[in-house]
């Protein structure tokens, strides 16, 4: 019985593979571990540790780096077991924060550090700015480290995160360290168990346990972010072991995970073929390539055939898929199967074959050899009712003819044979004839090295008639008369078909090498080029330069004008060598094609008198723009090979213009929602924060008026005294307004003067001394503070928002302390409150215009715009102010940094 399966004679190694398996298993590196989980809370920090208890007991030099426990007993607890490295102190504003000892970890060298919240960002004037190169500089110091992350921290998830959650993720970590891990590991917890550990308060504390549940820890959010997670581990893991196989020669499939993958020919059912791939791939929800080798055949294919071939390459693309193209080693059917076992692909899906009995008796059956090659490979072979053939799509431009056979390869034939007659004449006295053959031999060959099969034959006819003639008795006759001489003249012949059809397969396949090699170099190049461009115009001018580079000619590239006089029309946007103008006849012909899809103007069916050919320009989204040619040589502009590659390039440029229009229509879809929000927002403000205190005003003015005579002096006293407020209320929103619409016309101009901060602190205090009154007030300004170069109103009015920010927020009877001091070049000013603090990831969005924290019914209602005016008016001072909770206990922290004038910093010196 025969055995099917692979064998790993005649498997070597993938290069790249070893390479990165040398990378990873370099001497000196240490290795990477991570914890993943899908939120906070899943156990990530007690996995490590618990692993890091482990690899203690096996007499593994384990340290703590940084670890963050969030008050957990269970965490705290495994933390006590280990060697903990004091952290290092970073002073900022005015505190000190505690970060990870690089140095001393690393000058302590243990074998296994651990570091806990990779996308954590360091303190301002550490090392590096985020610890995930921290953890970069152990790894080439020699040591392992395990850390712990969470999904939605991912730099490539950054978006889905974000509209999963509806929360703009700010510290990422870079998918590269992913790649690079040698070990994930997925914490995984069910929404349900999640949940009810932040319920039992095991995750944060409980004020803040019930605003998550409210917002990011929703059963839907988990579930999604749970699947994110694993699905990223499992590419992960699938890329590993997709690299061991072919690191170690392993011949696949390992049916870890499914692939698929199609054979692309010339055959009219090739499309078909890619989306009956694309089909099944998204049943098994796996990967597909498609396939497509290059054999002998490849240089006899017709110009349409090869056409088909490319356009069905770009199809497989359009529709998610890889591409590969294949030199064949000889069996076409070796070549898929070896390519399958090398990327690990578990399906193949290939047509039936139309072809005759009698052809595949004689050059054999590709469908047939699969079949009995494949393995444990599932070989898919589609029939041709399923699939509907396809014609070959039509260019709509002729292309310029092949060139024709040239007499000169036959003739440098004839002059080797030629030559070779005469070494071997004058080597016969030497050698005897029997050895002029290998003369003769020596010519056929160097001819098909250098001009291909044809002429290699005709020096075969040639070389034989020659060795007949002139070295096989009777000499100078055609006649042969010994018997052994017709052998030896017919072996020649045969040796010397066979060694020429050899030698121009070599040729042919070198020369099929190197053109690809160039062109696939030059498009990776522009591709790079194009990654590189984040803005219209440079993508643009890329693209024009590239395509008149490699097929020299002049180019235009032309893009729909949206709005304007002529909304609808096709204008030049960039062109190389530049040019910005067209006639009519060119214009007509590339609003033509654009409108169309289909080229117009020189050459083609449509407009064939413009001076420059129009070609489209499409991604699967529909037509971007156009690109017009134009060559100084008369008849058609490409050959066909040409045309081919425009199209690649014409593609690439394509994308990158529609990445850039995604990028545009996505800045103008968030400038659009921010606009809408800011006039809910206003809407809102204007109906609540203006009715509120008209209502309370109008209340207590028509009391006054329909029960003067019956109210009591406190009672009418209470009444005017509510008027009062309500107006002070009234007055403070329009304030507010109108200092934002200050400050987004930008009319806001400081009169900036040298002013004593204590004294603007003091007069703050006393006029917010109202909606202070159940609040506890500390002010700690150390002496000595230099005077600064402020508006007075605009910073009294900073500090009164920032201190009526705290009354709203902190319970009565809490202690709000302003402390001042100097830092550096710059006086330091902070605002502290015992309230709930800030909701993770908002320390930004505060600032925003009418954004207003969800806060519980006991909260007095805000405008939105108070914490925005401030950040204005400190920033039009030249200063700045940032937001963050307070780390000695509950509350927010607001600081305001204002630089010293030079002037003081000179006495001062």
């Amino acid at each position: 019985m025969r055995d099917n399966r692979p064998s790993r004679e005649g498997l070597r190694p993938s290069p790249d593979a070893l390479l990165a398996q040398a990378r990873r298993e370099a001497p000196g590196r240490g290795r990477l571990k991570i914890f993943l989980g899908a939120a906070p809370g899943v156990g990530k920090t007690y996995e490590m540790l618990t692993t890091a208890h482990a690899r203690l007991r096996e007499g593994i030099d384990v340290v703590v780096g940084v670890v963050e426990t969030h008050g957990r007993p269970e965490t705290e607890a495994l933390v006590a077991g280990l060697a903990v490295l004091p952290r290092r102190a970073a002073p900022y504003g005015g505190a000190a924060l505690a970060e990870m000892d690089l140095d001393g970890l690393i000058a302590r060298k243990p074998r296994l550090a651990l570091v806990d919240e990779l996308a954590h960002t360091n303190a301002p004037g550490s090392r590096h700015p985020k610890r995930y190169l921290d953890v970069e500089e152990l790894l080439q110091a020699g040591i392992d480290v395990h850390t712990t992350l969470n999904i939605q921290h991912v730099e490539s998830l950054n978006d889905v995160v974000a509209q999963i959650t509806r929360i703009r993720v700010r510290e990422t970590v870079p998918d590269s360290i992913l790649d690079r891990a040698d070990d994930i590991e997925v914490i995984d917890l069910s929404p349900g168990d999640l949940i009810q550990r932040l319920q039992e308060g095991k995750v944060y504390l409980p004020h803040q346990a019930e605003r998550a549940l409210k917002h990011y820890f929703s059963p839907g959010n988990l579930t999604a972010l749970r699947e994110l997670a694993l699905r990223r581990t499992a590419q992960q893991v699938d890329d590993q072991l997709v690299t061991h196989m072919r690191a170690h020669a392993i011949p696949g499939p390992w049916a870890a995970g499914e692939r698929v993958l199609v054979c692309v020919s010339e055959d009219p059912r090739s499309a078909g073929l890619v989306r009956y791939a694309k089909r099944l791939a998204d049943r098994l929800r796996a990967p597909f390539t498609a396939l497509t080798v290059e054999s002998r055949r490849s240089a006899s294919l017709s110009e349409a055939e090869r056409d088909r071939i490319a356009d069905t390459l770009r199809l497989a693309e359009r529709l998610g898929g890889e591409t590969a193209t294949l030199p064949s080693q000889g069996r076409i059917a070796d070549d898929v199967v070896g390519f399958a076992r090398e990327h690990n692909a578990t399906h193949v899906v290939i047509g039936k074959s139309t072809r005759s009995r009698w052809f595949e008796l004689l050059n054999g059956s590709v469908v047939h050899d699969l079949l009995r090659r494949s393995g444990p490979i599932s070989v898919h072979v589609v029939a041709g009712e399923e699939v509907a053939g396809e014609p070959a799509a039509h260019k709509g431009v002729p292309t310029a003819a092949p060139p024709r056979p040239s007499l000169l390869p036959y003739a440098a034939a004839l002059a080797a044979v030629a030559a070779a007659l005469g070494l071997g004449l004058a080597l016969q006295s030497s050698l005897g004839h029997e050895s002029t053959d290998l003369v003769f031999l020596t010519a056929v060959v160097a001819v098909a090295v250098r001009f291909g099969l044809t002429p290699s034959l005709a020096a075969v006819v040639a070389s034989s008639l020659a060795y007949n003639f002139f070295f096989l008795p009777p000499l100078y006759t055609f006649t042969i008369a010994d018997p052994t001489n017709v052998v030896a003249l017919f072996f020649f012949t045969l040796v010397a078909v066979v060694v020429s059809n050899l030698a121009a397969r070599v040729r042919a396949e070198a020369t099929i090498s190197r053109t690809r090699s160039k062109a696939t170099e030059a498009l990776y190049g522009f591709s790079r080029k194009l990654a590189g461009c984040g803005t219209l115009d440079d993508v643009l001018w890329a693209t024009a330069y590239q395509i008149a580079l490699m097929l020299r000619l002049r180019v235009v590239l032309l893009l729909p004008q949206m709005d304007g006089a002529n909304p609808g029309t096709v204008t030049v946007m960039a062109g190389y060598p530049p040019e910005d103008f067209l006639d009519e006849a060119d214009l007509a012909a590339a609003k033509w094609t654009f409108d169309h899809g289909r080229p117009a103007g020189r050459g083609a069916d449509t407009l064939p008198g413009a001076k420059r050919l129009f070609l489209p320009l499409r991604t699967g989204r529909g037509m971007v723009g156009v690109v017009g040619l134009d060559g100084d040589k008369p008849g058609p502009l490409l050959t066909p090979d040409q045309r081919r590659l425009l199209d690649a390039l014409a593609d690439q440029g394509a994308l990158a213009i529609e990445r850039v229009h995604l990028v545009e229509d996505l800045d103008r879809a968030r400038r659009s929602a921010e606009t809408d929000r800011l006039r809910q927002a206003l809407l809102s403000s204007l109906s609540h924060d203006l009715k509120t205190p008209l209502a309370a005003v109008l209340g207590a003015a028509t009391t006054l008026r329909d029960l003067r005579d019956a109210l009591d002096p406190e009672a009418t006293g209470d009444l005017l005294a509510t008027m009062i407020d309500e107006a002070e209320r009234l007055n403070r929103f329009i304030a507010n307004l109108l200092d934002m619409t200050k400050l987004e016309s930008g009319a806001l101009a400081p009169n900036l003067a040298p002013h004593d901060l204590a004294e603007i602190v003091a007069t703050a205090l006393e006029r917010a001394g109202k909606i202070l009154a159940h609040h506890r007030i500390a002010l700690a300004l150390r002496p000595g503070l230099p005077s600064l170069r402020l508006d007075a109103v605009l910073m009294e009015q900073v500090l009164f928002n920032l201190l009526d920010n705290a009354a709203k927020y902190a319970p009565e009877g809490s202690l709000v302390r302003v402390e001042g001091w100097r830092e550096g070049d710059a006086v330091a000013l902070r605002i502290l409150d015992e309230g709930e603090g800030i909701p993770a990831g908002d320390e930004e969005r505060i600032f925003d215009t009418f954004y207003r924290v969800r806060k519980s019914d006991r909260v007095r209602a805000g405008t939105g715009l108070g914490l925005a005016i401030s950040r204005g008016f400190v920033e039009a001072m030249g200063g700045r102010i940032t937001a963050r909770n307070r780390g000695d206990g509950p509350g927010a922290a607001f600081t305001l940094i204002v630089p010293v004038p030079r002037a003081a910093l000179e006495d001062a010196a």
